[in-house]
């Protein structure tokens, strides 16, 4: 998706969380009635931190690509992980050992390694299952776990991340690529692959009929 184009989006994003926010403001009772009983949570209300987080992603893999230095596009890529990953999966924090955690955060996008809920868990609609979490979490440990092995037995010449299913999953594989890679320009190529599953990420969440 060209820059410009996802710059709108995220506008988009920002508009229609805000407006999620704002339908679910209390309104004072006035004196004459008493206050109503409290009611539960409308969709709205969870919608808001969703995009938020969204919106977060695509300003982080934004920098991340147009990163001018290493260490740059590394810090970008630990804030894109510590966003979908949340601090219930082992590796979350402070993964370019620059003494700093960016994307700091108290839940993760996606399901924790023992099944804390994430900003999307189980249930969802059949875009968010197919494409963000990829399929059933009944399991979420060995979820994260494949993950990892994944990780770690990616070469140029064996791609292993199609195999995921979950499209945050694999922003997290090429951000992981990143900060290991001493080349700037592998860097924000892995970038650019993350782009194109956080585009996937956000028609899922956003325009899913």
């Amino acid at each position: 998706m060209p820059r410009a184009v996802r710059s709108a989006a995220a506008v988009l994003l920002l508009t229609a969380a805000a407006a999620c926010s704002s339908s679910t403001t209390a309104t004072p009772s006035s004196p004459a009635s008493p206050a109503s009983p409290a009611s539960p949570a409308s969709p709205g209300s969870q919608a808001a931190p969703t995009l938020l987080r969204l919106l977060a992603l695509e300003e982080a893999v934004t920098t991340w690509e147009d990163a001018p230095t290493l260490a740059a596009a590394k810090a970008a890529a630990e804030q894109a992980v510590n966003l979908i990953t949340g601090p219930h999966v082992t590796g979350y924090g402070d993964l370019d050992g620059n003494g700093t955690i960016t994307g700091p955060n108290e839940v993760g996008l996606l399901p924790g390694e023992h099944g804390e809920a994430g900003l999307v868990s189980p249930p969802g609609s059949s875009c968010v299952q197919r494409d963000v979490l990829g399929g059933s979490w009944a399991d979420p440990g060995a979820r994260w776990a494949d993950l990892r092995d994944r990780i770690a037995r990616w070469t140029p010449t064996n791609n292993t991340f199609p195999a995921l299913r979950s499209h945050p999953q694999r922003v997290i594989g090429w951000a992981s690529l990143t900060l290991r890679t001493k080349d700037l320009v592998s860097a924000r190529e892995y970038a650019g692959h993350a782009q194109q599953h956080l585009d996937v990420t956000r028609t899922a969440l956003t325009n899913c009929h």
